[in-house]
């Protein structure tokens, strides 16, 4: 039997407690519903004052699941964090409307989280807490409130969290984890310290490798309209999970760790995770020197980055699909004069197609591209910068993942 490592739960060293696994009649398992990959906060979005170093304060979040169950657990992480995290208190609840980024929830939905059966718990410097399960049935594509109660604070300002939430989190002073409402909080566009919500469920569950573009730059706050939010909406029996963050990168480190760095993280250690999808390397193009050497070596590298992902995910029977990367054409900072940076994109994708490299491809260059240009993106995704998309570009990159990927 698998158990628990020690932790230090409300000041006192807990017994090692078994993992729960498949229930009894052994049909369903401890399954991701909902991710957010982890990051080391940025001092721009940093709590506000006076909450910056979270004491005495409580935090009330939403997140939007993909597959349902009769039973949820969350996970709490410290992956980034300067110092240990104490959580005097945490729960989850249904947010009032079933809408994201509401501070308010249902009145008796409020569930207490326990840790190896106490409501209190220190996670280490680098590590992530896993919650006991509670009974809170939740549906696919509903939202659920994780809120938490941090009393003493995490003395750092070095704290995990998820910049790019486009939803709305809600931070106010003292003990209010079970309010129904949290009047006078004060609301900011970021996650902290929360990285993933399970159910047990008996399907698949997809990961989404990903930059901005998948992060959801350019959707609405509080819409859930990335294109993985449009792809749980398309139905399909598996989790689609987005560990995606922007500015993240294949081969360097960007905002977070590179995808070679990540990749065990992120997907291979991600509970119910059996296949996944990486959309990257644009920010490795757009980022790499607009020299003739500086691209052709920014493609091979890649080309053998893409390589590595599959024989490290095909080794612990991971399917790995691939999806082409979109046009950039026009955008200020990775548009070169020469076309350069496009010629690299151009062979990046010609390859990721032809090659057979990946269990499938998604070719979301095609889905988005203008026509008339194919170097850019069709004017009605474009949210400007032409780089990003709108919520109808994200629309149409979830349509051009093909469904079996989800049964």
């Amino acid at each position: 039997m698998r158990r628990r490592t020690l932790l230090s739960l409300g000041g006192v060293a807990a017994l090692p407690v078994p993992l729960s696994g498949a229930s009894a009649h052994g049909r369903k398992r401890w399954i991701h519903t909902w991710t957010a990959m982890p990051q080391l906060t940025e001092p721009s979005n940093l709590p506000p004052e006076p909450f910056t170093s979270l004491v005495d304060t409580t935090l009330r979040q939403t997140v939007h699941v993909s597959v349902g169950g009769s039973r949820v657990r969350v996970r709490f992480s410290n992956a980034f964090g300067g110092a240990a995290l104490p959580l005097t208190g945490a729960a989850v609840a249904k947010p009032v409307g079933g809408r994201a980024g509401v501070p308010g929830i249902v009145p008796g939905s409020s569930r207490p989280l326990t840790f190896g059966g106490r409501r209190s718990v220190t996670v280490p410097v680098g590590a992530q807490i896993v919650s006991d399960p509670v009974a809170l049935p939740v549906g696919r594509g509903e939202n659920l409130t994780i809120t938490a109660y941090l009393a003493t604070g995490q003395d750092t300002v070095e704290i995990t969290s998820h910049p790019g939430s486009r939803t709305t989190s809600y931070l106010i002073k003292g003990d209010h984890v079970a309010a129904p409402d949290l009047a006078g909080a004060v609301g900011v566009a970021h996650w902290y310290l929360i990285s993933g919500v399970e159910v047990q469920a008996d399907g698949p569950a997809l990961a989404v490798v990903g930059d901005s573009l998948t992060d959801g730059r350019g959707s609405t706050t509080d819409g859930n309209d990335r294109w993985p939010d449009q792809l749980i909406a398309r139905g399909g029996r598996a989790a689609v999970l987005n560990q995606a963050a922007g500015g993240n990168r294949v081969l360097n480190d960007g905002l977070g760790p590179n995808v070679l760095a990540r990749l065990d993280r992120d997907v291979l250690a991600t509970s119910g995770v059996d296949r996944m999808l990486l959309f990257e390397g644009v920010n490795d193009i757009g980022t790499a020197a607009a020299t003739v050497a500086g691209q052709k070596a920014v493609v091979d590298d890649l080309l053998v980055a893409y390589e590595q992902i599959v024989l490290r995910a095909h080794a612990v029977d991971l399917k790995v699909y691939g999806a082409t990367i979109t046009p950039f054409g026009g955008n200020t900072g990775y548009d070169d004069p020469e076309g350069l940076r496009e010629a690299s994109r151009t062979a990046v994708n010609a390859a990721v197609r032809r090659s057979g490299l990946f269990d499938g491809v998604a070719d979301f260059d095609a889905a988005v591209r203008d026509p008339a240009l194919p170097r850019q993106l069709l004017p009605a995704y474009d949210t400007g910068d032409h780089l990003h998309m709108n919520p109808a570009g994200y629309q149409a990159i979830a349509r051009a993942v093909p469904l079996r990927w989800l049964s």
